[in-house]
This record gives C-alpha cells, structure tokens and sequence, in this order.
C-alpha cells in the first residue's frame, strides 16, 4: 500500500508543479516580451511663403499610427531673406541662404538615415502669383531649388507651388493636431481618439494670401465649399477659402496704390497707417510690381521713380482707407457671403489665429484670448503714437515691420468683423497663438502628416525572452508531463478503487 500512496503523492506535485511552470512561462514570455521600436523617422518640409523661407524638420516613431505618424517639430530655422518669388530675376543665387539652414539640418538628423529622410517643399501664394505673372520665371526657381536639393544627402520628393484651399486645409490639420483634437493619450499610455472632441477653426494671415478653415454647423449644406480630410481613420468635412492678395504684405502695396492714386500722383504722399512723423521713400515699383495692384497702376507709370510717404499717425482715417481695401458691395446683403463675393457658412466655435495675425496682436501687446474692446483701444493707442515712441514699445524692434503694424492691426480688424462676421460676443472665441509646446502652428505639419500617410509603416520587432522553439519545446515537454501524471493519477484512483470491492465480492460468493 505505501508505495502506491507515495507513487500518488508524487504524481500529484508533478501535475501541479507542470501546471504551474506551463501558466509561468506563458506569462514571462507574453509579458517580457521587449519591443524594439524601429526607431524614429525624419521628414523636413521647407515652407517657402511670400516673405521668407523656414525649414521644419519633423521626427515621428517608424512604427507610425493609424497610417498616420505621430509627428512631432524638432527644429526650425528661418532662412536669411526674402521669400523664393523674389528670386524670379536670380534664382541661381537661392542656394546660399538656404545652406546656413540645411547645415544645421544635417547635424540635427542622424547621418545613417540622411538617405531616408525626405524633403519636401510647398511654395505658397508668393509663387501662386509669380506663377500667374511670369510662369517662366516661376518654373526657373522651381528648376533651381530642385537641382538645389538633388545634390543633398536627403530624398528630395519634389518642390510644388501648393493651392490656396491644401496651404488652408494643411493649417486646420496642424492647428488640430497640436490641440490634440485628433489623438490623445489614455490611461495606458496609448493614442486613442478624443471621445466628441470638437474641431477647432484656424485663421492664418500669410504675406501674400490669408484662409479662414473650419467645420461648418451643417457640412452637407455646404459640400460644394468643402473638402474631405481623412485623419487616423475619422473623415472630416473643412470648409476653407483663400484669399489671394488679401495677405498682409500685398494688403498694404493696395493700401499705398490706393493713397498714391488719392493724393492725384503726387511725389509726396500722407499716409494715415504710417507712425506720426515717420518718413519712407518707395518706389513706384516696390507697390505697383505686384499682379495685386496691376488694376490701380497710374498711366505714367515708373518702375524706379520714388514716392515719399508721411506718416500721420491718424486711427479714424487710417480705417476708412482699409475699408476700402475690401468689396462689401459684391455679396447685396446675402447672409452667407461676407465680401469680394465669396460664399462663407457662418464662422462657429472656436478658432485658432495664428502667423500674422498673432505677430500683429503681440506687437499690441495682446495675446491669447482678449476682448473686440481691448483690441480696438489698443489699436488706436498704437496708432496714435510717434515713430520715436515705438522702439520702446515693441518687444522687437524692425523698422519694416514697426511701421506696419497699425495698417496690420486695422487690416485685421475688417478682416475678421466685417469679413468673416466676428462680432464682439463671438471675438474671444479666437485664440491668438503662435505655438503649441515647441511645435509653430503653420500648414507646414498639416502638411508632414498628410504625406506620411504615404510613407509605409514599420512593424514592431518583438524580442522575447525565451527563443520561440526553446518556448514550444518547453511547452510540450511540460503539457506532456502534465498528462502523463494526470492519466497515472486516474489509473491509481481506478486500481484503489477495485481493490476495496474485492474482499466485499468474495464474502457474498461463500459457500454455505
């Protein structure tokens, strides 16, 4: 009996100690399993405006979300100069200013992945005009920059002049993105969709051109206007609209055509925007070489003659004349259509304002949210000051900027009220901001991420702890053990069971 007690008592530790060493090694091998990330992933995206030229390098891990990475800024740098469009007579000498920045570039990303690291580069409405001025020269800048960046270690996928309604859609991605309007992160630290997240619209004021995007109340209503935007497998309906020539710097050249053409064409003209006792000579060309003020250039007209601007630092008049820069008449009162006769659903929740229109309100003295009040006294308090008072107002002094912010100020004042219908309950809805953590706000990254949908994902490379045919032949061994103890184990109960039947059989069987 005692051997078959003992044999019993060690079948059934083996039994227990195969199951618990099976439950064991599954979870070791499930929960050690390390995974190596592919690594991160570069792509630098050149935004070539009007007025200048900035290189944004963008990293996001290889293994990338939903088709769509998630991308983060890692460097910027403004290229020394003027915008690509100014080097329509000379485009050989672009590829000087733009080294400095690619240098740092080059540094900023490992040489290993130099080869893999794509370049892309979108021209904004600088060119869109250049282009419908004088397509020859614009395809010559083009031609340069392309043969510019062949010669880099980078994989240059092609310089375009982007549309007016991709560079506002592109900004309405960004600005979203950043807010964290499509992703976020849960408990367990992975990106999931926000829960009825709404969307924010973005307002971007360029050189040359400016967008309103945003999700109108009812997209259907609107579907002609709007354009579909595929994000992280969500779709989204944007409206958006460029305004060509309504950018701050082609704004202005209207403004001086427009003073130029009031004062009769004289040699010396007052103008209301410009600081009290601030003097400038332009040439005629400076504001009538646009293809924005072709239509208000006088009969005789001199490229290289000087004109002499006064300023008179005067608010009221300074409004009256940008009032002007803008067509109320073409819209005859439809509620939808707010000027120059372009259909626009009503402007609804919030909106983010960025680029122009925050280095404007920043040289105000304002940021963030603030009221329609506080923008107009504060507008008209600068305004009012002389050209000597400014460098003590401003927290960065620049002589072509300092004696345009009250036009900028004024110019976004009828944008956004008389425009697009901001009103003063709807004005601090619009947040003026110029970054998100060190990410800028620009249609740059709307850009980055729209592209990496095209860039192929990595797989995970999982590690684990134990090789995979070590694990399968432990496994095996251990359930094989398991069950051979397991069936031993019946065998024992079944013999000790017909054993206590015997004696009781023969007593039945005695004979009398």
């Amino acid at each position: 009996r005692m051997p078959t007690r003992t044999l019993s008592v060690v079948a059934q530790v083996f039994l227990l100690l195969s199951i618990v060493l099976v439950i064991a090694i599954a979870v070791i091998q499930i929960n050690q399993q390390q995974i190596l990330s592919p690594g991160l992933k570069y792509g630098i995206v050149v935004d070539a405006g009007s007025s200048r030229t900035t290189v944004y390098v963008y990293e996001w891990p290889a293994e990338k979300e939903n088709n769509t990475g998630v991308v983060s800024q890692t460097f910027k740098c403004n290229v020394k100069g003027p915008g690509i469009s100014s080097y329509k007579s000379n485009p050989g000498a672009l590829a000087k200013p733009l080294d400095d920045c690619l240098n740092k570039v080059k540094e900023r990303i490992p040489v290993h992945l130099h080869k893999n690291t794509s370049v892309y580069l979108g021209a904004t409405a600088g060119m869109r005009l250049l282009r419908l001025q004088n397509e020859s020269a614009a395809n010559e800048v083009l031609a340069s920059i392309q043969s510019y960046f062949r010669a880099q270690p980078f994989e240059f996928r092609g310089a375009q002049i982007i549309t007016g309604p991709e560079e506002g859609v592109y900004g309405w991605i960004t600005a979203n993105y950043l807010m964290g309007n499509f992703l976020e992160r849960n408990l367990w630290r992975t990106w999931v969709h926000p829960y009825r997240k709404e969307t924010m619209g973005a307002l971007d004021l360029g050189g040359a051109s400016t967008q309103i995007s945003f999700i109108p109340e009812d997209p259907e209503e609107h579907f002609n206007s709007t354009l579909q935007v595929k994000l992280y497998g969500y779709n989204y309906n944007v409206y958006t609209h460029s305004y060509q020539c309504y950018g701050r710097d082609e704004a202005e050249k209207r403004l001086l055509a427009l003073l130029l053409q009031k004062s009769n064409a004289s040699a010396n003209v007052d103008n209301p925007c410009y600081p009290q006792n601030y003097n400038t000579a332009l040439t005629m060309k400076d504001f009538f070489g646009s293809l924005c003020t072709q239509s208000l250039r006088p009969a005789n007209y001199y490229p290289n003659q000087l004109v002499k601007f006064h300023g008179t630092g005067d608010p009221g008049l300074c409004q009256e004349m940008v009032s002007l820069l803008f067509n109320f008449t073409a819209c005859r009162d439809r509620e939808d259509c707010p000027f120059n006769g372009i259909h626009q659903p009503k402007a609804k929740g919030n909106f983010v304002a960025f680029s122009g229109f925050y280095y404007t309100t920043n040289a105000l003295n304002l940021s963030g949210h603030f009221s329609l009040d506080d923008f107009n006294s504060s507008m008209w308090f600068f305004c009012s000051q002389s050209w000597a008072q400014l460098p003590f107002m401003l927290p960065k002094f620049e002589e072509i900027y300092a004696r345009s912010y009250c036009f900028s100020a004024n110019f976004i004042y009828y944008l956004l009220v008389h425009g697009y219908n901001f009103n003063a309950e709807t004005w601090p809805q619009i947040h003026f901001q110029k970054e998100v953590g060190n990410s800028s706000i620009a249609w740059s990254l709307g850009y980055m991420l729209s592209l990496t949908n095209m860039i192929p994902a990595e797989g995970k490379l999982i590690q684990l702890p134990l090789n995979p045919s070590l694990f399968a032949g432990l496994l095996v061994f251990l359930t094989a053990t398991a069950l051979l103890c397991l069936l031993f184990l019946v065998y024992l109960c079944i013999v000790s069971h017909h054993r206590k039947n015997i004696p009781h059989v023969e007593h039945v069987f005695i004979p009398e």
